[in-house]
């Protein structure tokens, strides 16, 4: 006898309880008819593992919510792009996967994807390429790169790690990491350009290459982004970049924005033994940059 699929059927009730037609062509894929006629996937996978092992009353509520949300969503992406709520948000690559190819993003730097979303009043939604119709996808870059950068609302402030200065930006929303694209409002001159590093979405940080050694700075940097990313909710990552700032930084900020160029992010990184007084470089850019700080600080 065949073993009845407990958490499929709840969540099959929970859409149909809302007048939705659903299927599962797969233990890990719903399909759900939606309600001009179009059909729309997701893959459950990961809220089954969330909903194994709940009594029934609990599961019936957690099938609930998600049909609930699940629905919202769906007929959402059935709509027009509103483009007033675009925003950009990062994401490691591997969290995107298979998605990736079907989503307007792109790759930011090595391990490190920015996706257009829809900022809607209770969820964050990437936004599909499918969608796009007549609208360029840089345009939707661009909208979404101003908005986030400055329709939200966001701080900076400057303070000692180990007595290295980083700049801390952020905010109360996910979507700081697109001042990645605006970095000069945040360095000076910066001839060698700074240590960036995305450990959460609400956090940035920002140190300007300069006459703090370089082995302090990127040691201090490489601490405080493993510590924000190990104590945050959904981090990003807790690579340091170099930026070097370049052809994308020479254009002017809208054609910039709106235009197919990203900043160069590099990603550098130090191993220190202080016992034995050793440096391990742990890429090839890291041989690059302290070679060009090494020869200015002679």
């Amino acid at each position: 006898m065949m073993e009845t699929d407990v958490i499929g059927q709840a969540l099959l009730r929970a859409f149909a309880d809302r007048g939705y037609e659903a299927t599962l062509p797969d233990p890990s894929t719903i399909s759900v008819t939606l309600a001009g006629g179009s059909s729309a996937n997701a893959d459950i996978g990961s809220w089954r593992e969330h909903a194994r092992g709940l009594a029934p009353g609990a599961l019936a509520e957690a099938a609930d919510a998600y049909a609930g949300q699940a629905a919202r969503a769906f007929e959402r992406a059935a709509t027009e792009i509103p483009e007033p709520d675009l925003r950009v948000r990062l994401y490691p690559e591997e969290a995107l996967g298979d998605m990736l190819d079907g989503l307007v993003a792109r790759r930011l730097a090595p391990g490190l994807v920015e996706a257009v979303v829809i900022d809607y009043p209770d969820s964050i939604v990437p936004l599909d390429r499918a969608r796009l119709g007549d609208l360029r996808e840089q345009s939707a870059f661009g909208a979404a790169l101003q908005h986030s950068i400055d329709k939200e609302p966001h701080y900076a402030e400057s303070a000692a790690v180990h007595g290295v200065p980083i700049t801390h930006v952020g905010g109360t929303h996910r979507y700081v990491g697109a001042h990645a694209h605006v970095l000069r409002r945040h360095t000076g001159q910066a001839p060698h350009g700074a240590l960036v590093s995305f450990p959460l979405p609400e956090y940035l940080l920002v140190h300007e290459i300069g006459d703090v050694h370089l082995f302090a700075a990127m040691e201090a940097m490489q601490d405080l982004s493993r510590r924000l990313f190990d104590s945050g909710d959904k981090p990003v990552s807790p690579q340091v970049y170099w930026w070097r700032p370049g052809a994308y930084e020479e254009q002017p900020q809208p054609q910039a924005l709106y235009g197919p160029l990203v900043p160069d992010l590099r990603p550098v990184g130090i191993q220190v033994d202080h016992q034995e007084k050793s440096v391990a470089f742990l890429t090839a850019d890291t041989n690059e940059l302290v070679e060009l700080w090494m020869r200015d600080h002679e």
